[in-house]
């Protein structure tokens, strides 16, 4: 009997319902797996805040089933780069040719939450994912497959997903010990303003013209300061994210809320033009703690593997964490498809980190080195090299390839 034939579906519990840990239950649910998501919010809602969807994510998505239209996105064809005082801009193209065949997108992050929980629990391949609102996770034991919940419950399974984020306890059960993502200096404010706001400022040509994506804005001087915006949900939305170093993040004051003020004053030396566009946002202003997982030995232990922020937390600078995550889940999708036993599950692991942790370690590292390393910020827009690595990866293709190679039976 081949693995094609086998009856028994794996049962699969994914820890996290973000981006990856959706993703995650979908690739397993279409491979006809009976996949469970345990989710700590009782009301599992994205933040209010844009995201870059690159094209080697959109593979995957669209693989899984991902329909364009619903996520409302705006084509993501390169960045302008501005200089903060003059105002002048530099328009930058992906480098790839293929990359206006197949564009990378930027979009609301709840419009993709939105029609990934579609995916998951909606008609379509395989049986629906459940979804556990305030599932908390406490404890799991990889080698046997099981979670427990804060009300005692234990959950047995062939297969744990930790996808849940930075302060992962799955992580911790996998490494045996605790590890923490140390604060990196920067924190950020981020900020949704209604586009329909741009007709109260005098020039908003710059944020609305030329090239559709990203507008960059590095802030020359002694602290780090940099400016990103752009339009989302059909361009309906401003999406701004404003880094800066924060040497004050272990303040017992430091709160996550902040102001239009704050933020204006932070920036207050920037051309006019970028500075009314600042002005334009409501309070309160969301202010992130950037956090960056320090490299781990390993992403698997037993049945339990870890995916996205959970196994490589890092930077925004290239704006590729979520992008990994769905490489991860179309990963596992197609290393553990139907028929897998659960014997199978340790050795497909180890294949899932053989093939997704270099990338991972990669981006975790670049993306820090390009925020720190002032002869390197901006490389990821100059180096073809970098973006042939990042954007012309095919992961399904890929896993595809392995699992033929050491996995399949004739």
């Amino acid at each position: 009997m081949t693995y094609e034939d086998s009856p028994q579906p794996l049962k699969v519990s994914v820890v996290g319902a973000g981006i990856g840990g959706l993703a995650a239950a979908i690739a397993l649910r279409r491979n006809g797996h009976l996949v469970q998501v345990f989710e700590t919010s009782e009301n599992k809602t994205e933040i209010g805040a844009g995201i870059g969807v690159q094209v080697n994510a959109l593979r995957v998505l669209e693989h899984l089933g991902l329909a364009r239209e619903n996520v409302k996105g705006v084509s993501y064809d390169g960045i302008t780069t501005y200089d903060a005082h003059s105002g002048e801009g530099v328009a930058r193209r992906w480098l790839l040719p293929e990359m206006d065949q197949n564009r990378s997108i930027l979009c609301h992050r709840k419009d993709m939450h939105d029609e990934l929980m579609r995916l998951a629990v909606g008609k379509g391949e395989g049986p629906p994912v459940r979804i556990h609102l305030g599932g908390k996770v406490i404890q799991c034991s990889p080698e046997d497959g099981t979670i427990t919940l804060n009300g005692g419950e234990i959950v047995h399974a062939d297969l744990v997903v930790g996808a849940d984020g930075l302060h992962s306890t799955i992580r911790t059960s996998v490494l045996g010990h605790v590890q923490t993502a140390p604060p990196s200096g920067l924190s950020c404010f981020r900020s949704l303003i209604d586009a329909s706001k741009l007709r109260d400022i005098d020039d908003a040509e710059w944020l609305t013209g030329g090239l559709s994506g990203m507008r960059g804005l590095p802030i020359k001087g002694e602290d780090f300061r940099m400016l990103a915006m752009y339009t989302c949900r059909t361009g309906s939305l401003v999406n701004l994210v404003a880094l800066y170093a924060d040497p004050h993040q272990d303040d017992p004051d430091w709160s996550a809320v902040g102001t239009r003020e704050e933020l204006l004053q932070r920036f207050h030396d920037i051309h006019p033009k970028f500075l009314a566009l600042l002005a334009l946002a409501d309070n309160p202003i969301l202010r992130w703690q950037l956090r960056v997982l320090p490299l781990l030995d390993t992403w698997i232990r037993g049945r339990a593997a870890l995916l996205g922020d959970a196994a490589h937390a890092t930077l925004p600078t290239l704006g590729q964490g979520a992008a990994l995550a769905v490489e991860e889940a179309g990963a596992l999708g197609c290393l553990l498809p139907r028929g897998t036993r659960r014997e199978d599950v340790p050795r497909r692991l180890e294949a899932y980190q053989t093939l997704r942790k270099p990338r991972g370690d990669y981006v975790n590292r670049e993306a820090l080195d390009q925020t720190t390393e002032p002869s390197k910020r901006g490389l990821y827009f100059r180096s073809h090299e970098v973006q042939s690595y990042l954007l012309g990866h095919n992961a399904i293709k890929e896993a595809q390839e392995y699992y033929e190679k050491h996995f399949s039976r004739a």
